[in-house]
């Protein structure tokens, strides 16, 4: 896309998260933080974790990224950005800075789960992004608090004794909302519109916001690596990712699903899930229709107490 196809799609020129990084073909990591650097701008501080984009965007002495960045730890990327933020305050420099905190799902539904939920507590001011491609990745495919049931990982593998992963996907967005947060989102880059505007939402905050961001991977997903997209949309119009936001304690779909797609379409558009019998794919369907009729339930009303 030329510059001017870019201004007239409505979409910033510029790009904050260079194009010759490292990352594989396809990878919707690497599609979602050039998006979000777009919405969110120069003025931007990056705090990324240990992970599959900090090893693809910064093999030194190089760099993709065109906004100061700091390469945390795997489990206290929110840690770091709690310490840039008070720093920040103390000079009176904090006013007009986007301080983001980034984390693949190892690094947010598990390893550094407790450096969230204490920044989240304290109130700073940041938006915590969650780059989920539903396994620890960078190290070899090995299952997380995010692998979905009966994926086949490295660690949870499809075998004679298990059958993929044993245990549904641990509900992020919902725990953090129940911290009392102001604002928490699923985006995906299937609708760049939805993303960009949840991500405005975010940065404005006047606290700590959580954004759960979802990112098929070819090599892990074991899919195409020009499925990408299609995936993504798939994910939606089946109800296995549902676009929806938390805004001041109240839920609310983005994307209605009223005539949803069979779950096994998106399965079997990927690799990980080729081992599942008729029994699993039909008990993973109801499992997804179970989650998406509880998130029907509490649409609209107050579910979370806002504290902050």
């Amino acid at each position: 896309m030329t510059q001017e196809e870019k201004k007239i799609a409505g979409l910033p020129a510029e790009e904050l998260f260079a194009s010759g990084h490292r990352a594989c073909a396809g990878c919707g990591e690497a599609l979602t933080l050039r998006h979000l650097m777009k919405a969110s701008g120069k003025n931007s501080i990056v705090v990324s974790a240990t992970g599959c984009m900090e090893v693809v965007s910064t093999p030194y002495p190089l760099t993709a990224w065109k906004v100061p960045w700091i390469h945390s730890a795997f489990e206290n990327a929110a840690a770091v950005a709690s310490g840039v933020d008070a720093a920040l305050k103390a000079q009176g420099k904090r006013n007009g800075i986007n301080l983001i905190a980034l984390g693949g799902d190892g690094a947010s539904f598990d390893i550094g789960f407790g450096a969230i939920s204490g920044a989240l507590e304290r109130g700073h001011k940041f938006t915590y992004v969650c780059t989920d491609n539903e396994a620890y990745m960078n190290t070899g495919v090995q299952r997380s608090g995010a692998t979905p049931l009966y994926a086949n990982t490295t660690t949870s593998p499809a075998g004679k004794v298990i059958h993929g992963k044993q245990k549904p996907k641990k509900p992020l967005p919902l725990i953090a909302a129940a911290h009392g947060i102001r604002y928490v989102a699923q985006v995906s880059i299937a609708n760049l519109f939805d993303f960009y505007n949840k991500i405005h939402k975010a940065l404005a905050v006047e606290g700590p916001s959580f954004i759960h961001a979802y990112c098929p991977c070819p090599v892990g997903w074991r899919h195409d690596s020009g499925a990408t997209i299609k995936i993504a949309k798939l994910a939606i119009q089946t109800r296995v990712f549902p676009l929806y936001e938390i805004e001041n304690g109240v839920l609310t779909f983005n994307q209605k699903i009223e005539e949803k797609k069979p779950v096994k379409e998106y399965l079997q558009l990927q690799g990980r899930f080729k081992h599942l019998s008729e029994e699993e794919a039909q008990k993973i369907q109801d499992y997804v229709d179970a989650r998406y009729a509880y998130l029907t339930r509490i649409e609209g009303l107050k579910a979370f107490d806002v504290l902050y």
